[in-house]
């Protein structure tokens, strides 16, 4: 299947120019479909790959020259995503995730941002934030907190880096950040396996974040109840249907476990 052409106004000379920064691996399942939802506003796609062993860099390459892989060994989410922001040379970065893709919303009002004149006007934002809309088992998350979750991913280049933290990851802009409306799909879980091994993926690197910590009822048992109560009941997340019940179920379950792993840190400090 051909994939979509450029817009003409992505070769436009009055219009700044924009670097996505993408990193993956083994993201077949997805790549295209992100791809495909930034190649006519992109001027050039850099994609760090940390190892891909299915097809991901193979359809990567068949959408052209615009888009630049770079194979590198993981180093976190932090610094992929850094690496990534460091090798773009547009006049604004666009940082997303390999499951993510942009709305024609989402597309235009970036295009729209790229066509405002190249001098930066005192107080224009630097950097912007959108909504994101998360899919999960089938079904688009629209309550209990999970919309419009905003993201900080559209700057000026040099405007700021990601923070360096295990996970929750975000840029960390000195500026005015502006609003765009438009949403960013997150084409996140389409199993209960899936989402249970990113659960346990990232409650290790939570834990490691918080550092070991004491045994606590608090943390491992009422807070992940009452986050539960509070989002599925008082912020409307059983609108979602069950979907949403899982969500919120496993979402607490996240919590509880990340303070337990936290307290396995402190057992393993004093064994050792």
């Amino acid at each position: 299947m051909p994939h979509p052409q450029p817009l003409q106004s992505s070769v436009n000379s009055a219009r700044e120019t924009l670097s996505v920064a993408i990193v993956a691996c083994n993201e077949q399942a997805n790549i295209a479909r992100t791809l495909s939802s930034v190649l006519s506003i992109a001027d050039e796609i850099n994609l760090i790959d940390s190892g891909s062993t299915d097809r991901t860099l193979e359809i990567a390459r068949s959408f052209g020259p615009k888009v630049k892989i770079f194979e590198e060994p993981w180093k976190g989410f932090p610094g992929q995503k850094n690496s990534a922001i460091a090798k773009s040379t547009c006049d604004w970065v666009l940082l997303i995730d390999a499951d993510e893709s942009l709305t024609p919303e989402l597309q235009a009002e970036i295009a729209s941002v790229l066509r405002a004149p190249g001098t930066v006007a005192a107080g224009a934002p630097i950097a912007y934030r959108f909504p994101r809309r998360n899919y999960e088992f089938g079904r688009w998350i629209r309550h209990g907190g999970y919309y419009p979750d905003p993201k900080l991913r559209f700057m000026r280049r040099g405007a700021g880096l990601v923070e360096d933290c295990p996970v929750n990851e975000e840029l960390q802009i000195a500026g005015h950040i502006g609003r765009l409306r438009g949403d960013l799909l997150h084409h996140a879980h389409t199993t209960i396996t899936d989402f249970m091994e990113h659960v346990n993926r990232y409650s290790s690197l939570a834990a490691q974040m918080k550092g070991p910590r004491p045994f606590s009822i608090t943390h491992i048992v009422l807070n992940p109840f009452f986050t539960f109560l509070y989002n599925y009941i008082f912020r409307l997340g059983f609108l979602d249907g069950r979907e949403g019940l899982l969500r919120h179920i496993f979402h607490s379950m996240y919590i509880s476990l990340k303070y337990a792993k936290a307290w396995e840190l402190s057992r393993k400090d004093i064994e050792h």
